[in-house]
């Protein structure tokens, strides 16, 4: 998510001052699906039906891009603005690389007339001074006189008149300008510019450091909005996203869908167990928790489609939960073959130290990049069944044992080829383990650090799993932290709309537990 402005760090900084200066840093206290969530701060406003103008449709993109931002800033460590130029033999790359060579060829034709001709050169160091006065801090009032002293424009245009414009002397001053600003990592830029002697080369190279410097101001800023936008984060994106809501009424459509099926899946689940109890009660609806629904969507996320528009109050967090998924997609391979390899090979390689995780280190490289649409994963895992026949087989051999016949292998290589096809028995017990770790994990407290049993058959992974398991669990108890009061009312308006709001008594869970 790219920056707008570098200049706009700071009003940024400025507006989100003021939509959280009155908001409390304690935590969000949990809302109750009985109370009148409307009378509260910090509740969802409902609104009624408009029309939606093309002002208030740019308003509330404004908004998702802060709010999208700021989640980004606060909870990624690493996230920072990064100087990527266009690939070479790209047609963009390529049109840039033309258009450039001919402004610094018409600007060096012109300085090598005679006399030379100074406006393009004048408007370059115009621009300049411009760039320079925007890293200056608040206050810095001797060196802004400096450079606007230095860098006036109507006196060097008047110096060009009578041919008196020292280029090179103003060059000179903006490079040591520049090594007093840049941070200690641009100082080899610096020096670099020192040692150049065409003047051209010279205007060029210094905007190319320029750029760079504006690029670290920024990541400056971010560094130091980072720490208050962590303390005051829920307030600031549900106050955003109530702006998004109240300029755009339909901002929550796809989030009602995903909790509606949701809804439908734990009916599904209730008349399957009431079937199955004869003389169970047959009106499951006003029981289903209302934290086990949201459980069960949060869940569904990890088996997204993401060609699928995702719910619109999790946005922000769609590429971590979609790296997630994929993670969890290579670790629930991974435990498959672990899981075949032991019940074919097992008795024979049982007392090898450390096999299962040998059989992981041989896995993961082939798995890498299971994301990407090229990746072929039948061919992955033929590799893999490869692998570690060869692998069963020394060990073996180490142990003075026969190694696989051709049968043995064929078999436990296709086993393993079979993982890809759907409803494979063990990559369906596999994915009901990790799915049961998983739902575990989110029925424990937000403020419990320990994990849940690992399941059997996952013990390979169970480093990797805590992890990611540690990492989806911060991302649903911050989501329901931000958007409790919204889902609240959704699920109050889906599960308890034939009971009136003050006599909902089976509504007392929330949807922030």
């Amino acid at each position: 998510m790219p920056l707008s402005d570098d200049h706009n760090s700071d009003s940024e900084s400025s507006r989100l001052s003021e939509s959280t200066a009155t908001s409390s840093d304690s935590e969000y206290s949990r809302q109750s699906f009985n109370s009148d969530s409307s009378s509260k701060p910090s509740s969802p406003a409902s609104s009624p039906p408009k029309m939606i103008t093309f002002d208030e449709l740019m308003a509330a993109a404004r908004n998702l891009t802060n709010l999208t931002l700021a989640h980004e800033i606060a909870v990624n460590a690493n996230f920072c603005i990064k100087h990527e130029d266009l690939p070479q033999n790209s047609f963009a790359g390529t049109v840039k690389q033309i258009v450039h060579k001919a402004f610094w060829d018409h600007l060096e034709s012109e300085l090598n007339e005679d006399p030379p001709e100074y406006e393009h050169a004048i408007k370059l160091f115009e621009e300049i001074k411009e760039i320079l006065l925007s890293f200056l801090t608040p206050g810095a009032n001797r060196i802004q006189n400096q450079i606007c002293e230095v860098l006036d424009t109507d006196l060097i245009r008047q110096q060009a008149e009578h041919n008196a414009v020292d280029v090179h002397g103003l060059a000179n001053y903006v490079i040591n300008t520049m090594g007093k600003l840049c941070a200690p990592i641009r100082d080899n830029d610096i020096k670099q510019l020192k040692a150049t002697d065409n003047i051209v080369e010279l205007l060029r190279q210094i905007f190319r450091v320029l750029d760079l410097m504006k690029m670290d101001m920024a990541n400056y800023a971010i560094q130091n909005l980072r720490p208050y936008l962590q303390r005051n984060l829920v307030d600031y994106e549900r106050t955003k996203f109530q702006e998004i809501l109240e300029e755009t009424p339909s901002a929550l459509d796809l989030t009602t869908e995903w909790i509606k099926e949701s809804i439908q899946d734990e009916l599904s689940s209730t008349s399957d167990e009431s079937s199955s109890s004869p003389g169970a009660d047959s009106s499951s609806k006003r029981t289903i928790s209302p934290t086990l629904v949201l459980n069960n969507g949060y869940l569904k996320l990890l088996q997204w489609n993401y060609h699928k528009t995702i719910p619109e109050t999790l946005i922000t967090d769609e590429a971590r939960l979609q790296e997630l998924r994929e993670k969890l997609k290579q670790l629930q391979i991974i435990a498959c073959v672990c899981l075949i390899t032991n019940n074919m090979v097992g008795a024979a390689i049982v007392d090898v130290p450390d096999f299962a995780e040998q059989l992981k280190r041989i896995s993961l490289p082939l798995l890498e990049g299971m994301n990407k649409k090229t990746f072929d994963l039948k061919e992955a895992l033929d590799a893999i069944g490869v692998q570690i026949c060869s692998k069963v087989n020394r060990s073996l051999t180490e142990k003075g044992l026969p190694t696989l016949d051709e049968e043995m292998q064929s078999n436990l290589m296709g086993q393993i080829a079979h993982i890809v096809e759907e409803n494979n028995p063990v990559c369906s017990l596999i994915d009901k383990r990790i799915q049961f770790f998983l739902r575990s994990l989110l029925a424990l407290p937000s403020f419990q650090k320990s994990m849940p049993t690992m399941p059997g058959g996952l013990s390979v992974i169970q480093t990797e799993m805590e992890l990611v398991g540690s990492q989806y669990a911060s991302i649903v108890n911050f989501n329901k932290q931000v958007y409790g009061p919204f889902y609240a009312n959704i699920l109050r308006k889906l599960l308890f709309r034939e009971t009136p709001m003050g006599k909902a008594e089976t509504g007392t869970a929330t949807a922030t537990s």
